[in-house]
């Protein structure tokens, strides 16, 4: 594993081995409520991004007291790095995606919908119980206040609910929510999937009827293992 620093102090960790035949790439954004980091979230998933083919990466954004738009920041900077480096690291330059757990499913959702001329768009994303709204009574409270600050700005709650932010130009997405999570309802997934639909984005939902929050890659063969479905919806792009 290599891992690389960002200006901002954050790192993206290379997981697999560069000089290789061109690949499609996926930069894992682990979950953890914009106050850290969880392991299982991480290089487990990177690397069976690689078992699939796939260059996998881990970016280890700025959490709190970092705010909005530090992750952000950190987010865009890893696909430029990646497409930066594309020819020496073995990765296919228009086919670099994220996958975000949790918080990290809201930093991969904003950074699906907000970027432009100064801002690299994800070519594909995966949203693993996501965070995608900051609206009650969507809204993960946590994740909000940790990012916004006790006493948000209106504006940056209405600019950072994903689900009102999705374009024609939202990239193709994949996302697992469980029906039962009591900490980030389903509801996110689900106005995401919607607003998708409207706008006639690709896209691919599962909702599990058991699914605790925090399951990550889940056990092998359970209801909470989503990679069979994501294997082949990642191959069919």
């Amino acid at each position: 594993m290599t891992t690389h620093t960002l200006p901002s102090g954050a790192t993206l960790t290379d997981v697999g081995a560069g000089g290789m035949a061109p690949r499609p790439a996926c930069i894992v954004f682990p979950g953890g409520g914009y106050v850290g980091l969880a392991p299982h979230e991480a290089e487990p998933v990177a690397h069976w991004m690689e078992s699939l083919g796939l260059r996998g990466f881990v970016l280890r954004y700025r959490v709190a007291p970092n705010r909005h738009p530090a992750p952000l920041d950190d987010a865009h900077a890893a696909i430029r790095l990646v497409r930066a480096n594309a020819a020496a690291w073995g990765v296919v330059p228009d086919k670099v995606g994220i996958l975000g757990f949790s918080a990290g499913g809201h930093l991969a959702s904003t950074a699906s919908t907000h970027w432009g001329d100064h801002a690299e768009r994800p070519d594909f994303a995966l949203l693993i119980y996501p965070v995608v709204s900051f609206h009650d009574p969507l809204a993960h409270a946590g994740s909000r206040t940790s990012l916004l600050g006790p006493s948000p700005d209106p504006y940056l709650v209405d600019a950072l609910s994903n689900e009102d932010r999705v374009s024609l130009d939202t990239p193709p997405t994949f996302l697992v929510h469980g029906v039962d999570d009591t900490v980030v309802p389903v509801g996110n997934s689900l106005a995401y999937a919607k607003a998708l639909s409207e706008h006639r984005v690709p896209f691919e939902l599962h909702c599990i009827e058991h699914g605790p929050h925090g399951f990550g890659l889940g056990a092998p063969g359970s209801a909470q293992d989503w990679r069979p479905q994501a294997s082949r919806w990642l191959l069919a792009r």
